[in-house]
C-alpha cells in the first residue's frame, strides 16, 4: 500500500511519517462497512468521515489565512465570498480530479463498479479528509503549501477579477446581503413596484430597500428591471452594489427612482 500511495504523496508534496493516516483518509465508508460485514464486526471502523470533519476546518482556516495575507485591500464580505468559492464542493472536487485522487480511493467492490470514485461529492469529501491527514502528520505547513498550489493557484486571481469587474461572483443578491452584513448596515428587502407589457413579455420593476430594523420603512438603494421577478431583483442588487461601491463603502441612503426604468436588463 505504501508503494501505491507514493504517487499521491508526490502530488501532495509530503512524505507521510504515518502512512496509515493517509490510508484512513482514502477509505470510504462503503469499504469499512463491507469489511465489517465480512469479518462479522458489529460496528464498522476505519472510514474517513472523522478526518473529513477536521479537514473542512483546516481547509477553511488555511484558505482564510492565505486570502487575508494576499489581499489586504479586501473587506470582510469580499474575503468571505472568495473563500466560499475556493472551499466549495465543486472547487475541491476539481482539485481532487487535478491530483488524480479518485484512483487512490478505497471503496467497496459494489461502489467501485458503480463509478463512485468519479462522483464530485465523494472526491471533495475525500480531499478534505486527505488534508486532515496531511495536517495531523506534518502540521499546517504542508497544508499551506498544498493549498497555495492546488486550491488557490490561479483561481484566486480569476475570482479577484470578478470582484473588480462588479460581477460579484455571479450572485448579486448574495453579494449585496454579505456586503451589508459586513458593514452591519441592515438587511436588503425587495418589492415589486410595477409590472408592464403583455403576459408573454412582462417586465418587472423591483426596488431593493435597506431595512435596518423591524418597523422601519427602510431606505431605497436602487431599482432594477427584468423579464422575471428574480432577474429584476438581481438587477436591483447589482445597481445597489455599484452604488455602495461608488460611495467607497458608505451605506447609500438616497433613492434612485429612474435608474431601473431607464435601463432594462437582458439577463
Amino acid at each position: 500500500m505504501e508503494a501505491v500511495l507514493s504517487g499521491l504523496e508526490a502530488a501532495l508534496g509530503h512524505g507521510f511519517v504515518c502512512p496509515a493516516l493517509l490510508e484512513r483518509a482514502l477509505t470510504h465508508r462503503s469499504l469499512a462497512n463491507e469489511q465489517a460485514a465480512e469479518s462479522g464486526e458489529v460496528k464498522p471502523v476505519g472510514d474517513n468521515e472523522r478526518l473529513e470533519f477536521l479537514g473542512d476546518a483546516v481547509l477553511g482556516l488555511v484558505v482564510a489565512e492565505a486570502l487575508f495575507k494576499l489581499h489586504p485591500e479586501w473587506h470582510e464580505g469580499e474575503l468571505t465570498r472568495v473563500r466560499a468559492q475556493l472551499v466549495s464542493r465543486q472547487h475541491m472536487g476539481e482539485v481532487a480530479v487535478a491530483i488524480g485522487l479518485g484512483e487512490f480511493l478505497l471503496l467497496s467492490r459494489g461502489e467501485d463498479k458503480s463509478g463512485l470514485r468519479r462522483k464530485s461529492t465523494v472526491l471533495s469529501n475525500s480531499m478534505e479528509a486527505v488534508l486532515a491527514a496531511l495536517f495531523l502528520d506534518g502540521g499546517l505547513e504542508p497544508v499551506r503549501a498544498f493549498v497555495r498550489r492546488w486550491v488557490i493557484g490561479d483561481a484566486v486571481e480569476h475570482l479577484a477579477e470578478e470582484l473588480r469587474s462588479g460581477a460579484a461572483l455571479g450572485n448579486y443578491k448574495s453579494a449585496l446581503q454579505e456586503h451589508l452584513q459586513a458593514a452591519h448596515a441592515g438587511t436588503p428587502v425587495y418589492r415589486v413596484k410595477s409590472e408592464s407589457g403583455p403576459d408573454h413579455r412582462k417586465r418587472f420593476l423591483v426596488e431593493v430597500r435597506l431595512k435596518p430594523a423591524e418597523g422601519e420603512p427602510g431606505k431605497a438603494l436602487a431599482r432594477g428591471m427584468g423579464g422575471t421577478k428574480k432577474f429584476a431583483e438581481q438587477d436591483a442588487a447589482r445597481r445597489a452594489l455599484e452604488r455602495l461601491e461608488r460611495a467607497a463603502g458608505k451605506t447609500a441612503g438616497g433613492e434612485e427612482p429612474d435608474a431601473g426604468q431607464e435601463e432594462t436588463s437582458n439577463r
